[in-house]
Parts: C-alpha cells; structure tokens; sequence
C-alpha cells in the first residue's frame, strides 16, 4: 500500500545554506506537496529575496539587521520582511498564526538556530531538524516539551535519519547499540603533527560529502560526530555507553542498529542530503525526488575502522558532554563554535581547535537539569572562557 504524503505547509531556517538550497530543491520535486510560507537566513539577503520571489513565501526573516532595508527593497510588495535575532522567532510564530504553517525545517548553524528551533516546537510544529546544535545545547528542554506539544522531531542528518529508519526494526528495550559512521573527513590518512598544522584550505577539502564550511571544519576535526554523539543520546534516549562510531570512508552506510539478538540493521544511499531532507518531510511515506540513487552496477567495497581518539581528540569530547549531561553540551558547543571561527581567521592552528576546546569543557561545572536561562549562560561562559585561553 501507498502511503499518501501529507500536505505541508513549511518554514525554512537557513534557507540560504546548503541545507536550506537543498530542500528547496526537494520542495521543487514535490509537486505541491509542500508550500514554503516562511524563510530565514543569517545573512545572505540577495539569495533570500531571490527565493522569495521563487517561492511566494508570505514572510522572510533577516538575522542581520544591517541587510533589512536591502532585503525589503527586492522582496515582492506582498512578502513581509523581518530582522535580527528576535525577527526568526516572530517569524515562526506570523507563519504559524496567519499562514497555517505547521512544519519547521531548522537548518541554522550553531546555537543561533535555538530560539527559532524552540518557538516552534512550543508552537507544536512539527521539526526537521538539521540544527543538532539545538538538541545538543538544550535536549533536556525541547525533548520534554516537544512531547507534551505534539511536536514530532525528524532528523535531516544523515547518520540520525538512518538511525531512525532502522530503528523501525525492533523496539527500543530490542536495540543493544547505536553505531554513528563517520566519513573521517579530508584528514583521516594524516599522522597526528600533519593534523595539527592543517590549512583552512585542507580541512574544507571533504572527501565525500558538500556542506557549508562549519560543518566541514567540524567533520576534519571530527567535533562534528562528537556533537551528533550528544544528538544521538537525545533524539534516541539512548545511554551514551550504547553509542558507537564507526569510521566508513565510502559514506554509504549512514549508520546501523544493533538489537539483543544480534542483528545489525543498516541503512545504504548514496551521499546525498536531499534522501534525509525528503525523508523527513515526507515521513512516514516515501516518493521519488531528486535526490542521487546508489548504483551497484560496479563492484564495490565497503570498509569500516575504530576512530582513532589520538589524532581526532574531539570525538571523546562529545562522548563525555553526554555523560555528564547538564550545561555541558552548550558548552562543548559555543567553545568548538569560537575555536572554529579563530581557526577560519587564521588566529590559532587546526590541532587547537580541539585543544581549547576541551580546557574550557574541563573547567565547566555543569549545572543538572538547567533552565533555558542557565545554558544560555553557560554557552557566554563558553564563548568567553575560550578566548581567555588563548592568553
């Protein structure tokens, strides 16, 4: 039997990012499934007005306020243009109230993503969630709230929408472990003192897959499997002893299930963001789209290999924020998140990344069971801390 697809009426978060290029890529091939009322980005105006003109999105939202008088000059007479930090927040709840949205895709990078990401899961949104920043700073809170809003959280990463498809296999008393595989990024070849040195221009060189360029930074350092680490716990309630990694360099095993008796359920495609983003948008039916079949027309080899916790010391970090649970996942976050923009700058070398990173963690007393306000300071801290470490 056929499952119909329901209709969907969606807000983009980071429209012009390559999540965000992607599923309106995906909304294209939908036929009119799904119509994009509202869209957000950081700071690229000039592609977000084009996208509304593209879409008839109802409502646009600005992170930078700088670009607004810009944006709202290109945009059609019809679209209403928002601004800032607070402006993605309004512009979840106009959507949700005047335009009958009911889908958020949260694709912004890093905590920034988190106050629209959490509007609208109050507002019973449904979410596909690309943001794992969300989950990872404030998983105690939108886990929770997101059950008692009816709120269903779909992943976009490919690593946890496979997990999630597998896990349709068994129950959750069944699973015996998670497996998360990573690609090893550009890096996994490399002796520890050639890491360490690494170029921006190097740890942008992905092997496999095309993403922005935090993510791809986050996926050389591997900091970026520590962090789905910490989504994985949350999104699965899963104890973070029953979660592995697992490097696959091909990036076509996305990621496995584990259950009591020894089956290992695996999902395979191509290394294509457009088969979770549809996915998710689509679940629980499944349609053709636009996204990349895996041909088996030729041999091919699949291999599989531990991490390596001595030259890509940030993977552990993940493994010991959600142990430790509290504050710490925001912390972890907003110190990577520093790091990283210091490493683009050219301010400290790639093996300090993970370096500093994980002084500030060290030095964090978490706080159990925080408030939103509590990890919103905890991820200042953070941010602070790091820079005081470079002194």
């Amino acid at each position: 039997m056929v499952t119909q697809v329901r209709s969907r009426r969606l807000v983009i978060l980071g429209s012009t990012g390559s999540i965000g290029r992607s599923t309106l890529d995906v909304v294209g091939a939908l036929n009119g499934t799904v119509r994009v009322v509202g869209l957000a980005a950081g700071s690229g105006w000039e592609a977000l007005a084009r996208q509304a003109h593209d879409t008839g999105a109802e409502y646009v939202a600005i992170g930078d306020e700088s670009h607004y008088d810009r944006l709202r000059a290109a945009l059609p007479a019809a679209t209403t243009a928002l601004a800032g930090a607070d402006g993605l927040v309004e512009l979840v709840d106009r959507a949700r109230d005047a335009a009958d949205a009911d889908y958020t895709l949260s694709a912004i990078v890093g905590a920034a993503g988190l106050p629209a990401t959490l509007r609208a899961v109050e507002r019973g949104m449904d979410i596909g969630l690309a943001n794992k920043e969300s989950l990872v700073i404030a998983g105690s809170i939108l886990m929770p709230l997101a059950r008692e809003r009816g709120a269903a959280l779909l992943p976009v990463d490919s690593e946890h929408s496979a997990i999630f498809q597998c896990l349709h296999s068994g129950t959750h008393a069944e699973v015996r472990r998670l497996f998360l595989t990573a690609s090893g990024g550009p890096f996994r070849k490399w002796s520890a003192e050639r890491i360490d040195a690494a170029t921006v221009d190097e740890a942008l060189a992905h092997p496999t897959w095309s993403m922005g360029p935090k993510i791809t930074i986050d996926s050389a350092t591997m900091m970026n499997k520590a962090l789905e680490v910490v989504e994985a716990r949350w999104l699965f309630d899963m104890p973070v002893e029953r979660i592995e990694v697992l490097v696959h360099p091909e990036s076509i095993v996305h990621s496995m299930v584990e259950f009591v008796d020894g089956s290992i359920v695996a999902q395979l495609g191509a290394p294509d963001m457009k088969t979770p983003i549809q996915y998710a948008l689509t679940y629980p039916a499944r349609v053709a789209g636009v996204a990349t079949s895996l041909s088996w027309s030729a041999a091919r080899s699949l291999n599989f290999e531990p991490a390596d916790p001595q030259r890509f010391p940030a993977l552990a970090l993940g493994f010991d924020a959600a142990r430790r649970g509290g504050t710490c996942g925001a912390v972890l976050n907003a110190a990577n998140e520093v790091a990283v923009e210091l490493f683009r700058a050219g301010k400290i070398r790639f093996g300090e990344i993970g370096r500093l990173t994980a002084r500030v963690l060290g030095r964090h007393q978490s706080i159990e069971s925080p408030t939103l306000k509590q990890l919103t300071a905890a991820d200042q801290w953070a941010r602070q801390e790091l820079q005081g470490c470079r002194i």
